[in-house]
């Protein structure tokens, strides 16, 4: 479905309406969509897909995934999450998680930021020099 420009500047205004302090507040987004259900203002339907789309984009940006070939030591665990909460700030939610097809190193997605210091990267980088 095709979403006006209208409708994406009312998701917009929606979604900067239920930040609170710079964060998404879920029962604002609650309230929200209820409103817009109950209203159903002019291309309500394109204002609630791109306002989805906004609410996704904002719950990525705030995901931390990382994955390494062996469990992390707690220390090491502690660490990478102080750096990442130093670099996007807090609030971030981090999951830890194994990939022995990675064989060493680490892989750290937020959102669209991929940092990976794997071998396998590594590994991928070198066969396509050659």
């Amino acid at each position: 479905m095709k979403v006006s420009k209208q409708s994406r500047r009312e998701a917009k205004q929606v979604f900067r309406s239920c930040l609170t302090n710079g964060t998404l507040d879920e029962n604002a987004v609650r309230q929200a969509v209820q409103n817009l259900l109950k209203n159903k203002p002019r291309g309500y339907q394109g204002i609630l897909s791109h306002f989805q789309r906004l609410v996704k984009l904002d719950i990525q940006r705030r995901t931390a995934r990382i994955e390494s070939a062996t469990p992390l030591p707690s220390e090491l665990q502690s660490s990478v999450q102080a750096a990442l909460t130093r670099q996007y700030g807090p609030g971030l939610l981090i999951s830890f998680g194994q990939n022995p097809a990675l064989i060493g190193g680490m892989r750290i997605k937020v959102g669209s930021d991929v940092y990976d210091g794997s071998v396998q990267a590594k590994l991928a980088a070198l066969e396509e020099k050659f």
